[in-house]
């Protein structure tokens, strides 16, 4: 399939953003499904849920563009408060739609960091505007209160276990494309290893090719290899042992700009080899509950730091 572009985006994500549910990558089950939203010309207001950079935003705009639906996107972590139902959706719901579809629709990126009393209204705005649809993209649907899933249906772009080979191969030449239409010299190995470890995080395996090329040097093990030199903690285990707080947050400055989740998850794999046994499941719990923290954290270093001291607590060998 030959993707669309527009060659006004420097950002790779936007210059290459699907057009069409066909463009995307998605799992046949969900493909389908959006397939026949198409076809029947309408769909009902939904939940789209899955982890970040997954595609719920490009389904969405998507599935708008396919159908000629005019569309708003708003950003509910942004815009907490009341009045964004008020003004930017009221407004937008009550005007006329200038495109051939009469169906408007109302984006909400991160829902379910809406506040309760946003959510709760939402409830009645969903059924005031027959003339609208939502999509409320979220990464933790639990969040979201009940009275939205009963009526909202909610579809998940999670891939399965089942499905991660195809959707690895897929993506995978997408990104070969990418690479190729930008001139970017490469080495599929080395990029296909950078895909594996950042999948299914679409957009940032995007930005982090399109950082690495700027450096004008070939994609090969080398260079796509940079993430792994920030997998040695040695150095932080020692910092952690010792309670040196100065070092340790100076190493984290220096290693936290990529990928906080990989540092996570090496202290994880690393854990019987630094803690008494005792003290292993209370990191557990303190890993798994910073990495929660770190989704909706402005800035993943110094969440990545205070789960550092909270480390500093327990006894090492």
């Amino acid at each position: 399939m030959t993707i669309s572009f527009n060659p006004e985006q420097a950002l790779w994500v936007e210059k290459y953003r699907p057009a069409t549910i066909g463009e995307c990558i998605l799992p046949e089950r969900v493909k389908k499904e959006f397939r026949g939203f198409v076809e029947s010309g309408d769909f009902p207001s939904m939940i789209l849920a899955g982890s970040a950079g997954i595609g719920k935003t490009t389904v969405a705009r998507a599935l708008c563009q396919e159908m000629g639906m005019d569309h708003i996107l708003i950003n509910a972590s942004n815009e907490r408060g009341i009045d964004v139902l008020r003004t930017q959706i009221s407004q937008f719901a009550s005007t006329v739609s200038f495109s051939d579809n009469p169906v408007k629709v109302i984006i909400m990126d991160e829902f379910d960091q809406a506040t309760p009393l946003l959510q709760t209204a939402m409830r009645a705005a969903i059924e005031e505007f027959t003339n609208a649809r939502f999509i409320l993209t979220c990464n933790f649907p639990n969040k979201i209160i009940d009275p939205i899933h009963s009526r909202c249906p909610s579809i998940s772009l999670t891939v399965t276990k089942e499905e991660k080979v195809e959707m690895l191969t897929e993506f995978g030449k997408r990104v070969y494309e990418i690479l190729k239409n930008e001139g970017v010299a490469h080495s599929k190995p080395a990029v296909g290893k950078l895909i594996m470890r950042l999948f299914p995080d679409y957009r940032k395996i995007l930005n982090t090719l399109q950082r690495m090329s700027k450096t004008g040097a070939k994609l090969d093990e080398e260079v796509c290899g940079l993430i792994d030199k920030d997998l040695d903690i040695s150095k932080l285990v020692k910092l952690l042992t010792s309670k040196d707080f100065p070092a340790m947050r100076q190493w984290v400055a220096q290693n936290a700009q990529d990928d906080v989740n990989l540092l996570y998850r090496k202290v994880y794999d690393d854990l019987k080899d630094m803690l008494k046994p005792e003290y292993i499941p209370d990191a557990i719990i303190k890993i798994a509950d910073y990495q929660y923290r770190g989704v909706t954290s402005p800035d993943p270093e110094i969440n990545f730091v205070a789960f550092c001291i909270e480390m500093m607590g327990l006894e090492y060998k």
